[in-house]
């Protein structure tokens, strides 16, 4: 499956709804291979954005590409599919059922054995899908995208209802499936999740990309440190005026000072002040995004 073509391209996307502006001028190019998340808080253009790649709606202006194919046409050779959240399953069948319906819709597809092992659902073919759990219905649905064998696989909130197990289960598969050349893009809420599985975090805001990179690259563009420190009645004001420092915060006995240059805060608090038992700590990915996204959700 590999290529020297992008698996995605999109060339300043916008999406406009009547006055509403969803997305505002994407620029994303994603490569053969990489497993990439999608992440956003709730309005950001994220589902907006996985529907133009999907063809399901056309863009307001700029252009998408998907394999270097308009998105319908790279659906129709089967050279894509999407595992969706929710829907698209028919209850009183059972899995393995659903697996050969599904089948039936393609000139040539994956041996249905295999995507069941592959899902990791072998165990409960001859279940009916009402039987199921909603983390066994998702590996069901990632089954049935499995059988075309796609290029590309858009994963919404793939791992929803998944408990630990199964979630490693999953993304095992989905890694085993990238290394081959398969590229997959997902969006998630589990910020856990997109640090430790993507080789790429693409993190949009208002219907524009904030942040590109991995997850480490992400963590330090939201610049800083946090010190942590026992004070009793710190002063909040001197701690606030010192160079760098974007917010200061009192829990109790402890108060925690963010700050683009850590080292001023630490000499600051040792020299000048009773404080003990003082931290320094790097942002993690949850930090990031709420700073990078302004949002607090």
């Amino acid at each position: 499956m590999s290529s020297s073509i992008p698996a995605v391209s999109l060339s300043g996307v916008t999406k406009h709804f009547g006055a509403v502006q969803a997305v505002r001028g994407i620029d994303l190019t994603i490569e053969p291979g990489e497993v990439v998340a999608f992440l956003g808080p709730n309005g950001a253009g994220k589902t907006s954005t996985i529907d133009m790649m999907l063809g399901l709606s056309e863009p307001t202006s700029g252009s998408a590409q998907i394999l270097g194919l308009e998105p319908r046409d790279a659906i129709a050779r089967g050279l894509v599919s999407a595992v969706m959240q929710t829907g698209g399953l028919l209850k009183d069948i059972t899995v393995r059922e659903t697996v050969a319906y599904t089948a039936s819709l393609f000139v040539h597809t994956r041996d249905i054995d295999d995507v069941l092992a592959e899902a990791g659902i072998t165990g409960i073919a001859d279940r009916k899908v009402e039987k199921c759990s909603g983390g066994e219905q998702q590996r069901l649905r990632f089954a049935m995208a499995l059988l075309s064998d796609p290029a590309l696989l858009l994963l919404d909130e793939p791992t929803t209802g998944m408990d630990v197990e199964g979630r490693r289960t999953f993304w095992s598969a989905i890694r085993s499936d990238a290394q081959k050349g398969r590229t997959v893009l997902f969006a998630t809420h589990y910020l856990e999740e997109a640090d430790q599985y993507a080789d790429r975090i693409v993190l949009i805001s208002h219907g524009k990309v904030v942040a590109d990179g991995s997850g480490s690259e992400i963590k330090s563009l939201a610049s800083g440190r946090t010190v942590r420190a026992t004070l009793n009645q710190p002063d909040t004001a001197a701690l606030a005026s010192l160079p760098g420092v974007d917010n200061v915060e009192v829990r109790g006995e402890s108060v925690y000072v963010h700050a683009k240059d850590s080292d001023v805060v630490a000499r600051y608090l040792l020299n000048e002040t009773s404080a003990r038992d003082l931290e320094i700590t790097a942002q993690g990915l949850e930090e990031a995004f709420l700073n990078l996204t302004g949002d607090a959700t």
